[in-house]
């Protein structure tokens, strides 16, 4: 099992840059595929991005290419994750959950196991 906590989120105006954070702990954190999803109260949630156990792939969603950015850097008992989001735009606002799994076939209808509580932001002049 792997734990979870995401943060960095907040109120940023369009055009902004803002970088989430997640760290990954528990049982061998390093085995899982980690990414984000995102949700907006009344909507889908919806894949943004995700990154191999190893680092060596990237996938992202067609709305967040080329200004998202996802990254981690494993250690011995935590992943630490992380989304750099450039050029933001009010259609980015939405709950930011950190997620993982052992297994991830690099699909945008993934469907992690496990999730972070979230964290808010907000994209408004």
């Amino acid at each position: 099992q792997v734990h979870l906590s995401e943060s960095g989120g907040r109120s940023v105006q369009p055009g902004d840059s803002l970088r989430l954070s997640c760290t990954a702990s528990g049982r061998s954190p390093w085995t899982y595929a980690l990414g984000w999803f995102r949700q907006v109260p009344g909507k889908e949630r919806e894949f943004v991005a995700a990154i191999t156990r190893s680092a060596d792939r990237e996938f992202y969603s067609s709305s967040v290419t080329g200004r998202f950015t996802i990254s981690r850097l494993n250690d011995v008992n935590t992943v630490a994750l992380a989304l750099q989001m450039n050029n933001l735009k009010p259609e980015d606002t939405a709950v930011y959950y950190c997620v993982g799994d052992r297994v991830y076939d690099g699909s945008t209808t993934w469907d992690p196991d496990y999730w972070g509580q979230g964290t808010q932001v907000t994209v408004s002049s």
